[in-house]
């Protein structure tokens, strides 16, 4: 708790620093041009610090969002004609007046060039692989981009003709750019490198696992990303929990996942689909050469069976030593075996929803085609059977084959511009394959070069784990809370898309893997790059604003500023010092917009005085600015609104 508002004083102090920065441009300036400044403030409010020097008056305010330079004449004193104030603003001429108006904004774009410029000279920042890969980690099945092929491991480059620049991308351009949109990227071969070019236009719909209404994704729900099992930061002992499944598997600190039942890993969310969509790693012998095939595992009940098919399955559910359990509730292939587990025919189901689930149009790999008519199954998760019965014991147990890669390079600094290089570089396909050939086979291997085949491992669902009582007490009362702020939401669809959710996380099966980690990059584009880029995402931003592509509830207020500053001072200083530098470049960019109530409001007003040689009265400037003052209150109200309901969402879950 002191941590937290340790780092939230320093959020608050770096924005007040942006503001300071920006009306010192104001002032600066104003001093430099003969205006008399009177007030210089930092926040709004009454002064909870104040001091005279020079002959302004500079205070502290108690609401430190904010702050203004109050210059002579600025005061709205009708019975005073601002422009006969000879040392005031509206005294001066319109270039001077233009002069002071940009030199705000301009403060906040330097500033913001000379954080980037520290952060590069320093090295950089580090971060995770996941950040800035062009790698696809994880993708919705149910998408367009399914259908067309694309899966994890593939690569994305552009979305809507802007290049990828960073993993936000598969959030944010679907969010600016609702309806169609185009993506290119390559396909790629793992087992020969070739990358092969694809684009395509997709539409956007509703994010599968967003609670909120709104949020929409172009299929990308996540990046690829290492799964490391390390030591942890400070070199901390990273334990292995009570319980876990990989206690006798042989994993070491160090170790990579790289393939788990005959697919490679491209991340944590693809890993928990192999472990949860309820698939058994068959060996299977056709025409005399051995194949790994994953098949679908299903309930009897749901299997179309004859008498005959009953009869066959109640001998093997006793041969096998299962009459503890009811038939119908024992699992399946959906394949008509012979005695000696050889394959006739596929298996028709009672639902046709079921039955195209399990035989799906579009396959995720080539490893879940159908079996084949006379393939002999040989292995069930790399055990061996030699007949049916067998089979339909081991089809009751869930286990999962793991091929780790062990590598030292892992730790080796390596910058973002080549990490995605070095990951198909570290993809030795051949290695990998022969320890996947051995599996199920006499001849089963565990090492070949770097990589390791780990023993069986049998992954449970978290309740089952073998935990401590006061772990099990605090998982307890942790799903508690959980369903108490489910049943806390007031929208009925919200509310059962959450329930959904969290019935799911709970029977999710689990390696018992703690604190895997990512692989560690240096990014470090130059200063340039950085102010580049942030300002083409400011500029998109305000473009999807102005269109109504996206919805101003999506853009942070004060309060929302204030927690992603908090949230990366936690992370480091160089993380607050990007941040500040994109809050900064921001807070320039925004006050140079045309809008009456802001500087670059002033400026085309100025401008317009200047060009026509005509002033505008008093009274015309605040009928112009007054309303554009109370849009833009009523703006960041709304912003502040939406941002404390996505803190309290957040925290308390309604």
């Amino acid at each position: 708790m002191v941590v937290n508002i340790f780092y939230i004083v320093l959020a608050v102090l770096g924005l007040s620093f942006l503001i300071f920065i920006h009306e010192l441009g104001h002032y600066f300036v104003a001093r430099r041009v003969g205006m008399r400044v009177e007030t210089f403030a930092i926040g709004f409010g009454k002064p909870i610090y104040s001091w005279i020097r020079d002959g302004v008056k500079w205070q502290i305010g108690w609401l430190l969002f904010g702050g203004y330079v109050k210059i002579a004449g600025q005061d709205g004193d009708e019975s005073v004609d601002p422009y006969t104030v000879p040392d005031g603003f509206f005294g001066k001429p319109p270039l001077d007046r233009i002069k002071v108006a940009l030199a705000g904004p301009v403060f906040n774009l330097i500033l913001a060039f000379l954080f980037f410029v520290l952060i590069w000279a320093t090295g950089g920042r580090e971060k995770h692989f996941a950040d800035f890969t062009k790698k696809i980690g994880w993708i919705d099945p149910q998408s367009e981009l399914f259908a067309a092929g694309i899966r994890p491991g593939d690569e994305i480059t552009e979305y809507n003709h802007n290049p990828y620049e960073s993993s936000k991308d598969h959030l944010y351009a679907p969010m600016t750019h609702p309806g169609h949109m185009t993506l290119k990227g390559n396909k790629v071969d793992y087992a020969t490198g070739v990358k092969t070019p694809f684009e395509m236009t997709i539409d956007t719909y509703p994010h599968p696992s967003a609670l909120e209404k709104g949020v929409v994704t172009a299929g990308i729900l996540a990046p690829a990303n290492y799964i490391l099992y390390d030591l942890l930061p400070g070199g901390k002992a990273n334990l292995l929990p009570e319980g876990s499944p990989m206690k006798e598997s042989g994993i070491e600190y160090g170790d990579r996942i790289v393939w788990v039942d005959g697919e490679l890993v491209f991340s944590g969310a693809q890993l928990n689909h192999l472990l949860n969509e309820g698939r058994v790693l068959l060996t299977v012998k056709r025409e005399g050469v051995d194949h790994l095939v994953r098949v679908p595992r299903v309930l009897v009940e749901e299997l179309k069976l004859d008498h005959d098919l009953r009869e066959e399955l109640t001998d093997w559910q006793y041969e096998a030593g299962l009459k503890g359990t009811k038939l119908q509730k024992l699992y399946m292939i959906p394949y008509n075996l012979t005695n000696g587990a050889m394959v006739e025919t596929e298996m028709k189901l009672i639902e046709k929803d079921k039955e195209k689930e399990v035989f799906p149009a579009q396959l995720y790999s080539a490893s879940e085609a159908p079996l084949k008519p006379n393939d002999q199954i040989i292995a069930v998760d790399g055990v061996p059977v030699k007949s049916s019965y067998e089979l339909f014991a081991e089809l009751q147990k869930h286990r999962v084959n793991i091929i780790v890669e062990r590598d030292p390079r892992i730790h080796d600094p390596i910058s973002v511009e080549n990490a995605d290089a070095d990951w198909d570089q570290s993809i030795d396909w051949m290695r990998i394959q022969s320890l996947a050939d051995s599996i199920g086979t006499p001849n089963r291997k565990s090492i070949s070069g770097n990589y390791v085949l780990l023993h069986l491992v049998a992954p449970v669902v978290r309740s089952d784990f073998e935990l401590s009582a006061d772990t099990q007490a605090a998982y307890a009362a942790e799903m508690k809370e959980q369903k108490k702020a489910v049943e806390a939401i007031e929208d009925p669809e919200r509310r059962s898309h959450a329930l959904a959710i969290l019935q799911k996380q709970e029977k999710q099966l689990l390696l018992g893997l703690p604190g895997v980690q990512d692989r560690h990059v240096t990014f470090n584009p130059s200063p340039t790059a950085q102010f580049a880029s942030v300002f083409s995402e400011i500029w998109r931003t305000l473009t999807a604003l102005v269109t109504g592509s996206l919805n101003p509830k999506w853009v942070s207020g004060p309060l929302g500023i204030v927690q992603v500053v908090h949230d990366h001072w936690m992370i480091g200083i160089k993380e607050a010092l990007y941040w500040l530098g994109a809050i900064s470049l921001n807070l320039g960019l925004l006050n140079l917009l045309p809008i009456p109530v802001l500087d670059g409001g002033t400026v085309l007003l100025s401008f317009f005085e200047l060009v026509t040689g005509r002033r505008m009265a008093a009274k015309t400037m605040e009928k112009v600015v007054f309303p554009f003052a109370l849009l833009l209150i009523a703006f960041f109200i709304f912003l502040t609104y939406q941002d404390l309901m996505r803190i309290l969402t957040k925290f308390f879950g309604f």
